[in-house]
């Protein structure tokens, strides 16, 4: 219940206070969405076939769950800001209009999904063969979605008033749910697939539960309350939310076309190309997703000391921040080269889906370490309320980089060639997001050093317009 101190001198302890939880807690949320493809893909007879369908779902589900960080990842930097100039009360309407626009979307989208299933399914990779096991899986999913969805983004609200040992538990409560009751609906209520998707509801329907009673407790600094919508915040909680939106977003749209141009080049291996896709990306998450958490969870330092005019402390923290990720990812670049296999047999038992599973996760490795600059200030931007240049880079990444490459590649060099697209994406735009950072960031303090005291955080994100 103990808030971190957001304008402590000692900035690299507060930015270890907020990353760490973070970083668990994603973590170990990769781990619970890992752990229904390793039962899955357990089943007997059917486990590597039933896998390929849940494959398909992951990027479906990932997609869904990127509307929560559009509101949350949006909204909690703007949210900082007021709460760093002191102006609780816009604080409050920031987080009720997010309340809002949380329940909205996931309404919306539970009904979309739910109208357009085969459709959606068939075009994303699915196959005759796989497609029953990812309806089973998404149907149910989709019915939950308004859980995940409004407990992921108020979340992101929890550690933005500095409570980030709150907001590591909010995920524990899911992810040890899950974990538990995986086997109990999959095995022993032998409901196999949708035994795994039901599990996976009410986990999330658990953190849920928790999220909404912590944020109306009396203690907390700023409590969620019912309050008239303003048009105002939401859209400028969308603004500032369009590039978490787009990173995850944009990952389930490259899966999707990973799938598609496995399926088509495969042949008639397709489904065992897309079963050891799904275990390289379920590999690369337990990288990526606690780096996110690194990145996303000390935005509130950032945040909160720009709104404050604490520049140099916000120097010093991204420096920090910076330093965490290359060496996170430096870290697991190593560790790569003796749990890849172990990692693998998880999943499946073929000796050719695990060879090949390896071999995807070598290539993937070849880029991971330049990732976490563009991790880093791509966060960082959208930390300091400047979406664009987080937008740009965003998408330059994941929809010209990789996309171009991934349909590119295979036509040319075979089905294999497909999973080099990763690498390529992750240095070109690490060379990119260093050197535009390099340039906007010290443009970006000058001009919030040079602005007047009284301006209001709902127009802060103008203050390092270059």
């Amino acid at each position: 219940m103990r808030a971190v101190d957001l304008s402590d001198n000692k900035v690299f302890a507060t930015v270890v206070k907020l990353a760490v939880p973070a970083m668990v807690a994603q973590l170990v949320n990769v781990l619970y969405s890992i752990v229904d493809r390793i039962f899955v893909g357990n089943i007997d007879v059917i486990g590597d076939i039933a896998l390929a369908g849940v494959g398909v779902c992951a990027p479906i589900t990932t997609l869904i769950s990127s509307f929560a960080f559009l509101v949350g990842t949006g909204g909690a930097p703007i949210f900082s800001m007021a709460l760093g100039e002191g102006d609780d009360e816009r604080a409050k309407k920031i987080l009720s209009c997010a309340a809002v626009m949380l329940v909205a979307i996931a309404a919306v989208l539970t009904v979309v999904v739910c109208c357009a299933l085969r459709p959606i399914l068939m075009t994303f990779g699915a196959s005759e063969n796989s497609y029953e096991y990812a309806r089973q899986y998404l149907l149910i999913y989709a019915l939950g979605s308004v859980f995940s969805i409004t407990a992921t983004g108020l979340n992101q609200f929890i550690i933005a008033e500095g409570y980030s040992g709150m907001g590591m538990f909010t995920i524990l409560i899911g992810a040890v749910a899950n974990i538990a009751l995986d086997p109990l609906f999959i095995f022993v209520f032998d409901m196999g697939v949708s035994g795994a998707a039901i599990a996976t509801v009410i986990s999330q329907a658990l953190s849920f539960v928790f999220v909404v009673v912590f944020l109306t407790r009396k203690s907390v600094k700023c409590r969620l309350a019912v309050r008239k919508p303003s048009f105002k915040i939401m859209g400028r909680i969308t603004v500032m939310g369009i590039s978490p939106f787009a990173i995850m977003a944009t990952d389930s749209v490259i899966i999707i076309a990973v799938n598609m141009v496995l399926q088509r080049h495969g042949g008639a291996d397709g489904d065992d190309w897309i079963t050891v896709s799904t275990i390289v990306q379920a590999f690369l998450s337990l990288i990526t997703m606690p780096m996110l958490g690194i990145t996303s969870g000390t935005q509130p330092v950032l945040s909160f000391n720009y709104g404050a005019r604490n520049l140099e402390l916000v120097k010093r923290a991204e420096l920090r921040i910076v330093a965490m990720c290359v060496a996170f990812t430096a870290v697991m670049f190593a560790l790569s080269f003796a749990i890849a296999r172990p990692f693998a047999t998880l999943f499946t038992d073929s000796a050719d889906i695990l060879d090949k599973s390896v071999w995807g996760v070598r290539v993937y490795m070849i880029g991971i370490i330049p990732l976490a600059l563009q991790y880093a200030f791509v966060d960082g931007f959208t930390a300091l309320g400047q979406p664009r240049f987080a937008i740009a880079l965003s998408l330059t990444r994941k929809l010209l980089l990789y996309t171009v490459s991934v349909i590119v590649l295979p036509t040319i060099y075979g089905v294999q060639a497909a999973f080099y697209a990763e690498p390529i994406a992750d240095i070109g735009a690490a060379v990119l997001s260093t050197t535009t950072f390099a340039i906007a960031f010290p443009k970006i303090m000058k001009r919030r050093a040079a602005m007047t005291a009284n301006t209001s955080s709902g127009d802060v994100s103008n203050g390092g317009k270059i």
